[in-house]
């Protein structure tokens, strides 16, 4: 099937008035010794014309698999509970990777966000589970607690009735509930490294008991960030037969480390995972020197298009500040961040999605833990650090179809 979906060029920017000054450092009072350097600041890697995407009319070809989920090769049980959920055709990830999976070959996934990467990787499991049950252990990885739980809320809905058992361990929950739910036996476990670990050191969780080993969000579970957790993982799944990395991005970078940890695997990708989505027109909002940036976001977030914003910041202060301003100016808003407990940020994340609040501020925490189709806007309100960074934030829009659009403030 052949839709056009044609995009409408936004013109929200402000003219830019460059002004450069240049001052006398001669007079400047020397810093006392004993007063720590600042912190070098982090400067961004983007380069501002990689942000702007005009509007194009453009040909989308939907993907139709040939074939439907009762004709593939798994159990009758797992294709009811697919049937159940209204699967009816495999998605390009799922249709072009399911064989080399259920052949145990570990692989390298790519594809964008929304495209069925989490079913991808469940349905091989959830059949090596049903054929081998006590032999079958996997651990999936992910970045986030929201991406956890949306995991294994999909692995609970495919394997209704299945009598298949998981267990979910993310930061801001309670260690002594997670430690009770270890003592009882999952076929699959879901988790963020940082807990994970936790429980591994209090020998709560053995490693070696794991079988199947899934990074979901790979790019940013091999990054400096949790590379170092992940390698303590990985060296401790002795018995690890079976490897899937899938990511909406690849960072060629860590090439070298992807080979280390997958064996003889095969490479699909659904997207080049180096492009932004082709439904999300991008632009750049310039804030001229002197001018009211707050002003100008909350005159933008007013427009009657804005209907569902999702709004980053670089800290967890900044995303609580902006959040209390925009409040205060009449803007329904809510936050998430790291320092928020689990059922804050789900708490937040429920009112963004039944559109009690119009705003989600947000640190990088959710440009990979957000599952709403129908955000209009993304804004980011300060230039994201890298482009991979940049691609997963504005994935949160554009998304089942649909076109979106992503905003970014420079000054």
């Amino acid at each position: 099937m052949r839709r056009k979906i044609i995009y409408k060029y936004m013109n929200n920017i402000t003219k830019e008035k460059r002004q450069r000054t240049s001052g006398n450092t001669a007079n400047r009072p020397k810093q006392a010794f004993n007063r720590r350097s600042p912190r070098k600041k982090m400067v961004s890697s983007i380069r501002p014309d990689q942000l702007i995407k005009e509007a194009t009319v453009i040909e989308v070809v939907e993907y139709k698999s040939e074939r439907t989920f009762d004709s593939l090769p798994i159990s009758e049980e797992l294709k009811k509970c697919l049937k159940a959920k209204g699967y009816v055709r495999p998605s390009e990830i799922q249709d072009k990777s399911i064989e080399s999976l259920m052949d145990k070959r570990d692989i390298l996934g790519i594809a964008e966000t929304g495209t069925g990467k989490t079913a991808a990787f469940l349905i091989p499991i959830i059949e090596d589970m049903l054929v081998h049950r006590r032999k079958s252990t996997a651990l999936v990885l992910l970045p986030t607690r929201e991406l956890a739980m949306q995991v294994e809320d999909e692995f609970k809905s495919m394997t209704k009735g299945m009598g298949l058992h998981s267990a979910s361990y993310i930061g801001g929950t309670n260690i002594n509930t997670d430690l009770k739910i270890a003592r009882r036996d999952s076929h699959i476990v879901i988790a963020t490294p940082g807990r994970l670990l936790d429980l591994v050191q209090r020998g709560a969780i053995q490693l070696a008991r794991f079988n199947t080993l899934v990074l979901d969000e790979f790019d940013r579970m091999l990054d400096m960030g949790f590379v170092k957790d992940m390698k303590q993982i990985i060296g401790g799944m002795r018995n690890r037969k079976h490897t899937m990395l899938f990511s909406a991005t690849l960072d060629k970078k860590q090439q070298s480390l992807i080979n280390e940890i997958l064996n003889n695997h095969v490479t699909v990708k659904v997207s080049s995972g180096e492009k932004t989505n082709d439904h999300i027109n991008q632009d750049v909002v310039r804030i001229a020197e002197g001018e009211d940036k707050f002003a100008v976001l909350k005159n933008l977030i007013s427009q009657e298009s804005f209907q569902k914003v999702l709004v980053f910041e670089e800290t967890k202060h900044q995303v609580k500040k902006l959040c209390a301003k925009l409040n205060a100016s009449g803007i329904k808003s809510d936050d998430i961040h790291g320092n928020k407990s689990q059922n804050a940020r789900q708490n937040a994340l429920n009112a963004f999605k039944s559109g009690h609040v119009k705003v989600l501020v947000a640190t990088d925490v959710a440009s990979r833990g957000i599952d709403v189709n129908d955000i209009t806007h993304v804004i980011n309100y300060q230039l994201p650090m890298t482009f991979d960074s940049y691609i997963h934030r504005i994935g949160r829009t554009g998304r089942a179809g649909k076109t979106g659009i992503a905003l970014t403030f420079i000054n």
